[in-house]
């Protein structure tokens, strides 16, 4: 049970309470579906069943901006599908890869033969890609450009599937996640609710991507590895076993976690960046859009470092944690006491015999000066011990009340 496992952190417990009683919504608020054509509807509907993790939070972005970002996703995620499903033949799926953008100019086009999860993305394409919310946001020539470049790193991938080196790895995570940042920070320009800068900036655009992307691939080691993939970077982990699968056996731990721990270091490398991009952000529908998945992120490899759990099953954030950090990440001062909060977990963490120690040290430390120079950690919680226990008890009396008419506002928090 949820409750159960935040039992030791009354702050998780008072903002779970707080969740279930509709403080979400100072966050996430509900999307008015009335106002809409029935189409784009349909293109909501698509988003809340392709993705749990970010269908919320693309719906509490401002004005024509939701709109824009929930086509440029369900697009992507169209272009992924084709990526994904193996059981489309290569003579098929190099030419849609690589002339997918073409797509979005051609009306009548869709494909039915797919078997994968989110093929209905791709049997109702029509409805997904004309739906251009606004000529301002110039929408269909930036998906356009993010496609085309897109498509053509997923058919070089398609062809080198092992992930072979790190400059590899990150070109990998460029294609899939990165491109996505540029595209998106192309549109909060677009939109007039960033600066021009926002859009202009790549690298920072990609590194936000990229943290996203290697934090998902580290957490994701079995999983991918019974699915028959390999997303971890032969460069690297060649230096600690003969095959990727070794990391599985009982035997091998010890090399394992060195393994991650160094892998979990190539990513932190993104941080500084990720704070840089987010303290340019000035719309606040935008920042919290951003914001909160990164600080996910920094909390899943916060978790993942040095645990031998992530070569055993699944490793994840407590639902009451991820919950603090939804409803906290919503200024620039709480997230850089949030990064500093969790490079300090992992500095608690590392050990001196680890191969990888100094270079990790060395971002941490660039981490943990960029957030709170002065190395004090903000406090979010001013409530009395005696509140907090009245609050924790009253939240268990009530829960199971409350779960029953809250479904809804769990999906966001599914995907982490």
């Amino acid at each position: 049970m949820d409750m159960l496992k935040s039992l030791g952190h009354p702050e998780e417990m008072y903002n779970l309470f707080k969740f279930k009683l509709g403080g979400c919504r100072a966050v996430l608020p509900k999307l008015d579906y009335d106002s809409m054509s029935d189409s784009l509807k349909t293109c909501y509907m698509y988003l809340n069943q392709t993705s749990r993790s970010f269908a919320a939070v693309i719906q509490a972005l401002d004005g024509e901006l939701r709109h824009a970002v929930c086509i440029f996703y369900l697009v992507l995620r169209a272009l992924d599908t084709v990526e994904d499903d193996m059981t489309i033949p290569l003579s098929s799926k190099v030419p849609m890869l690589t002339g997918f953008h073409t797509y979005l100019y051609q009306p009548e086009w869709r494909y039915t033969q797919s078997q994968e999860k989110d093929r209905q993305v791709l049997e109702d394409f029509p409805t997904v890609c004309w739906q251009t919310p606004s000529p301002i946001l110039c929408l269909q020539s930036g998906i356009f450009q993010i496609c085309k470049c897109s498509g053509y790193g997923f058919f070089f991938f398609l062809n080198n599937y092992q992930v072979s080196a790190t400059l590899t790895w990150g070109q990998y995570c460029h294609y899939v996640a990165g491109l996505v940042g540029i595209g998106l920070s192309r549109l909060f320009s677009a939109s007039e609710l960033e600066e021009p800068v926002v859009g202009q900036d790549t690298q920072l655009s990609n590194s936000m991507g990229l943290f996203l992307q290697k934090t998902n691939i580290i957490r994701d080691y079995l999983e991918d590895l019974q699915e028959g993939r390999e997303f971890w970077p032969r460069q690297v982990w060649s230096k600690y076993a003969e095959k990727l699968s070794d990391f599985s056996r009982p035997e091998n731990i010890e090399a394992a976690l060195q393994c991650l721990n160094e892998l979990i270091t190539n990513a932190l490398g993104h941080v500084p960046d990720v704070l840089t991009y987010l303290s340019r952000l000035r719309n606040q529908s935008v920042f919290n859009f951003c914001a909160i998945p990164q600080v996910m992120a920094i909390a899943t490899l916060a978790a993942c470092y040095n645990n031998p759990q992530v070569f055993r099953g699944v490793v994840k954030i407590r639902k009451g944690q991820a919950i603090t950090l939804m409803m906290d990440a919503t200024n620039m001062e709480a997230v850089r006491a949030m990064m500093y909060q969790y490079s300090e977990e992992i500095h608690q963490k590392v050990q001196s015999t680890d191969p990888s120690s100094t270079q990790t040290e060395d971002i941490l430390c660039s981490i943990r000066s960029q957030s709170l120079p002065d190395g004090s950690l903000a406090s979010h919680s001013h409530l009395s011990p005696f509140y907090i226990s009245c609050a924790m008890l009253l939240a268990a009396l009530s829960w199971q009340y409350l779960s029953s008419s809250s479904q809804s506002s769990d999906e966001v928090l599914h995907g982490q």
